[in-house]
Formats: C-alpha cells, sequence, structure tokens
C-alpha cells in the first residue's frame, strides 16, 4: 500500500515475498532488499536482492550484476540527500552499497559491521547499529570512510526505553532514527 504524504491510500502493487527492508527516497521512489524467497522466489524483479520501484508499482531499478557478489538478504537501508544506501549480506561477506538513483551507479563497500541492522550516513561518517532482539540494548558504532574503506572509529553500548525489534532503525540524511518499545530516538551521524 501507497500512503501520499497526508496519510491517504493512494496506490497498491506487489513489490515480492520475504522483504527484509523498504525505504522511500526524497523523489517518493521505493527500496527493496529481500531475503532468500524473494531472491529465489517467483516474482522476477526481486532476484537481484535489491530493487527500486516507483509509485505506481513499476520496477525501475536492480543492480544487474554490478555487486561485489550475489545478495542472500538486506539487513538496513537509509538515505543521504538524493543517494540511497543499502546493507546486505552474501555467502562473501557483508556489504554497503550506495546507489545514486540519478544514474543508477552503485559503489560498493565491505560492512564493518557484523550484522548490521540500522545505518545513517552523512559525507564520509557514518552510524551503524547491532540490535539484542527483545531486549532493550543496541550496540552503536561510529565509522569513517578513510582510503575508500568504512573504519570503526567508536562504540557504545545503548540502553533504551524499551526492547528492540527487527527492523527497528531508520536512516534519513545523517540521523539514524531508532524505535525502542513505543518511542523514536534519533541519533546524529
Amino acid at each position: 500500500m501507497v500512503y501520499s504524504p497526508g496519510g491517504h491510500p493512494i496506490s497498491h502493487f506487489c513489490i515480492g515475498d520475504d522483504i527484509d527492508y523498504v525505504i522511500s527516497d526524497r523523489n517518493s521512489d521505493i527500496w527493496t532488499s529481500y531475503g532468500d524467497e524473494g531472491i529465489y522466489g517467483d516474482h522476477p524483479e526481486t532476484s537481484a536482492g535489491l530493487a527500486r520501484w516507483n509509485t505506481d508499482g513499476t520496477h525501475t531499478w536492480s543492480p544487474h550484476g554490478r555487486l561485489p557478489s550475489w545478495p542472500l538478504g538486506g539487513s538496513a537501508a537509509a538515505t543521504e540527500g538524493d543517494l540511497v544506501w543499502l546493507a546486505w549480506y552474501s555467502h562473501e561477506g557483508a556489504f554497503l552499497s550506495r546507489v545514486d538513483p540519478t544514474t543508477g551507479d552503485i559503489t560498493s563497500y565491505p560492512n564493518p559491521l557484523k550484522d548490521t541492522d540500522g545505518i545513517a550516513v552523512r559525507g564520509t561518517r557514518m552510524i551503524l547499529t547491532h540490535r539484542f532482539h527483545n531486549r532493550p540494548n543496541a550496540e552503536l558504532s561510529r565509522a569513517e570512510l578513510v582510503d575508500g574503506t568504512w573504519v570503526i572509529t567508536a562504540r557504545e553500548r545503548l540502553r533504551l526505553p524499551g526492547p528492540v525489534v527487527m527492523r527497528c532503525a531508520q536512516g534519513r540524511d545523517g540521523t539514524l532514527w531508532l524505535r525502542s518499545d513505543d518511542t523514536w530516538i534519533h541519533i546524529e551521524a
């Protein structure tokens, strides 16, 4: 279901099975990452593991073999201005891919944090989180882009007001919005 900025339904369509992560960008495009049922299922546009859709349900982007390996699932997503960041994993490791929606260009980096479930990016700084399922804790890592590699520069354990669950983080323009129970916490990159 797609909603207008005012909160009214404007369309609905199928974007596949086993959606691990979904985020929208400034142009209202919808970015998705998939788990194995989506990648190996019957929906032809989800087999690449990452996809973009418009609000009419038209598939508008896939990585077309421009990733370091074949995705097995997604773990986080964020927007940074017009750019979209997708965290995903494969048999060869975990990766962060930056996509420029205007050109479709992809730049991928090894992910410095195992089991990432939240990211926010501002220039050469990134926040990454790892949650402890159904507990009021999360590990927060700060990273810097140094010579083309993301390097963890600081770590801290967050005590949150309530338990955190899957897909509890959204990154927008350098701010990570982390949902804990019924509270949203924002952390700046």
